[in-house]
C-alpha cells in the first residue's frame, strides 16, 4: 500500500491487561458510561451471531459488533470462543480477541486479548444492573456458576453492596471451592461454596444464574425467589422455569434486538412463549442508566435483568484499558501497513 501513510495498531496481550490492574471503580465507570451512551442513542449494535465449527463438540464462537459514537468514537468486533469442556484440558472455557477501528475511516486501531475483558465487562453489567434495580439494602448474594465471569460478578457486586453473606454453587466441587477461596481471599470475607441450587438461591436478595449447562434444564425454581429480589439469569442454556417471569414486576434486558433472536440464552423459551416481548419488556438497561426509564421504584418489586452480552461493553472497556495503557506505557505498538 505504497503512497499511503503508515497505520499503527496498539496491542495489549493478557499479561499487559493484568499489569494495568484496572480498579473496580474504573471498570464500573467504563461500563456505566457505555450503557448511558446506548440509552441516549449514541451507539450502533448488531445482534451477536454464533458460529458452530464442529458438530458434536460442545462449543461455539460468538461474534459481537458495535459502535460507540459519544466520547469514545470507536467501532469494535469481538470474537470469543465458548467451549464448556475446556477445563478438561486445563484451559479456560472462553478465549476472546477484540479489534477496535476508527468508525470514520475503517482504519484498525487496536488488538486486545479479550478473555479477561469478557469476564470483567460481564461482571460489570451485572453490577450496574444491580445498582439501578436491586434493593439498596441487599445483603445476601446467591450465585450459580463458577466460570470466569462469576469472579467478577461477585467482586463487583460486593464493591457496591458489601454483602453479609455470599453463596456460590457450581456443578463441579473443585470449581466452586476454588472460586470461593479466591473470592474469600480477595474480598476479605467468607464466600460459601454450596452443594445445591436451592440453598444458594432461597432467601437471597440478589440471585445471579450463570450456569454452564449442556442443554436447557429448569434447575432454578421460581418458588425459591424471595419477594423483592433482583434476579439475573444469563446462562447460555436456560436453567430457569417458564414461570419465572410471572412473578416479576419489571423485565429488563441489555439489548432487545439480540435478546429477541437466536437459539441460545437464558430466557429464549420465554421469548418464544410470548412471556418476554415488546409489550412485557419494561426497558433496556441503557434507557434506565440514561434516565429515560425508571429503575427500581419500591422495595416490593421483584425484578429480572437478562443480559446476553454487549459489544458496546467490550468496546468501552477495551478503550478504557488503552487509555490507561497509554498513560502507563504498557503494551506494544505494531506497524499494520
Amino acid at each position: 500500500m505504497s503512497g499511503f501513510k503508515p497505520v499503527y495498531i496498539d496491542f495489549l496481550n493478557g499479561p499487559d491487561i493484568e499489569l494495568l490492574a484496572l480498579t473496580d471503580a474504573e471498570i464500573l465507570a467504563a461500563i456505566e458510561a457505555s450503557l448511558a451512551a446506548q440509552g441516549q442513542g449514541e451507539t450502533e449494535i448488531e445482534p451477536r451471531v454464533h458460529l458452530h465449527p464442529n458438530v458434536g463438540v460442545p462449543g461455539h464462537f460468538n461474534v459481537l459488533r458495535g459502535v460507540i459514537k459519544a466520547g469514545i468514537n470507536r467501532a469494535g468486533v469481538k470474537v470469543v470462543g465458548d467451549y464448556v469442556d475446556n477445563y478438561k484440558q486445563g484451559m479456560p472455557s472462553e478465549y476472546g480477541v477484540l479489534t477496535l477501528f476508527d468508525p470514520l475511516t475503517g482504519a484498525p486501531q487496536a488488538l486486545l486479548d479479550a478473555t479477561g475483558i469478557t469476564e470483567m465487562r460481564t461482571g460489570a453489567v451485572t453490577a450496574i444492573g444491580a445498582k439501578y434495580l436491586a434493593r439498596k439494602s441487599s445483603k445476601v448474594l446467591g450465585h450459580i456458576g463458577a466460570r470466569g465471569s462469576a469472579y467478577w460478578n461477585v467482586r463487583l457486586l460486593d464493591s457496591l453492596f458489601d454483602f453479609h453473606e455470599i453463596r456460590l454453587h457450581s456443578r463441579r466441587p473443585e470449581s466452586r471451592e476454588a472460586t470461593a477461596a479466591r473470592l474469600s481471599r480477595d474480598l476479605g470475607k467468607t464466600v460459601i461454596a454450596t452443594s445445591d441450587w436451592e440453598s444458594t438461591v432461597r432467601g437471597a436478595d440478589i440471585v445471579v444464574e450463570a450456569s454452564r449447562l449442556l442443554a436447557p434444564e429448569p434447575l432454578l425454581k421460581t418458588e425459591w425467589i424471595k419477594p423483592g429480589a433482583f434476579v439475573v439469569p444469563y446462562g447460555t442454556m436456560s436453567a430457569v422455569e417458564l414461570s419465572l417471569t410471572d412473578i416479576m414486576a419489571k423485565l429488563v434486558v441489555d439489548d432487545w434486538g439480540q435478546c429477541a433472536v437466536g437459539d441460545l440464552g437464558a430466557l429464549r423459551q420465554h421469548v418464544r412463549a410470548g412471556k418476554l416481548s415488546p409489550e412485557t419488556l419494561h426497558a433496556e438497561m441503557g434507557q434506565i442508566v440514561a434516565g429515560l426509564k425508571q429503575g427500581r421504584q419500591s422495595e416490593e418489586e421483584t425484578i429480572l435483568f437478562w443480559h446476553r452480552g454487549l459489544s458496546l461493553s467490550d468496546i468501552a472497556l477495551g478503550h478504557a484499558m488503552l487509555e490507561k495503557a497509554h498513560r502507563l506505557g504498557i503494551g506494544q505498538r505494531l506497524r499494520f501497513v
